[in-house]
């Protein structure tokens, strides 16, 4: 992979994490890359997130039907593209962490990584599956340098919430930036100020039923839709991993 390499301006070239939001386990994977992602070279995919089997440790979303199937997670592998797993539930026992090993047991391969929400969770996996990029899912919310440098601690790779794009002074003050994972493009968690959402999708995803909280009747808010982040100057900061929600529209800033 090409991850990090060092490029002659001295810039690290830019790795992405691409949303299987869409994708369905009937169309392969680079089929599916190529439809949404075209435009963004495959050396540069770092690896693609989304649902593979059932899971009552999934959050960030409500889980309703596989993604990505065990042909797209070999294919994938095979030319260095890797599967991120959404293990973002707010809540985790050491019992269902136990449950969930045969799944992480069968995509244990250095290039998959796991995005926790729950510190516990992280931790077992980390003592078990060292070879797991284990990632702080954004659904933390770390929103300052002393919560980011308690989070390294832990996790290998820290995603920051979308509106830190903005924070100029808090980004130019993280020295690891090579473990930061910033936003390429924004939807509607960008400028929610509650993000309630989250807890419901871990109680469903528990229990099957439920509902969608969503917070945009009881607090207002800028609904700016979907926007792309300027990269290049994220890119001039020493930022070079990404999360790609879809297709960038072309603003000048490239990937």
């Amino acid at each position: 992979m090409l991850n990090n390499t060092i490029v002659e301006n001295k810039i690290p070239l830019s790795t992405y994490t691409v949303s299987g939001r869409g994708k369905t386990d009937k169309e392969p994977a680079l089929d599916f890359l190529e439809r949404c992602f075209g435009s963004v070279p495959l050396s540069q995919i770092e690896s693609i997130f989304g649902f593979v089997e059932p899971s009552t440790l999934y959050g960030g979303r409500f889980y309703q039907m596989r993604q990505i199937s065990d042909y797209d997670a070999t294919s994938l592998n095979e030319i260095g593209i890797g599967v991120r797993i959404a293990f973002t539930n707010h809540f985790a026992s050491r019992d269902e962490y136990l449950e969930n090993r045969a799944l992480l047991k069968k995509y244990y391969n250095p290039l998959n990584s796991i995005i926790c929400t729950n510190d516990d969770l992280a931790l077992w996996i980390k003592d078990e599956f060292t070879d797991y990029d284990v990632e702080a899912s954004v659904i933390k919310n770390i929103t300052n340098l002393e919560q980011v440098n308690e989070a390294l601690t832990l996790y290998d790779t820290v995603v920051l919430p979308m509106a830190a794009n903005d924070d100029n002074d808090f980004l130019n003050s993280i020295d690891d930036k090579y473990r930061i994972r910033l936003f390429a493009n924004a939807g509607c968690a960008y400028t929610c100020p509650a993000k309630i959402c989250y807890k419901s999708f871990s109680k469903f995803n528990k229990t099957g039923v439920g509902e969608l909280k969503c917070s945009q009747n009881a607090k207002d808010r800028p609904m700016k839709g979907m926007i792309d982040f300027d990269l290049a100057l994220l890119k001039a900061k020493g930022f070079s991993k990404f999360k790609l929600l879809q297709a960038r529209v072309g603003n000048g800033t490239g990937y």
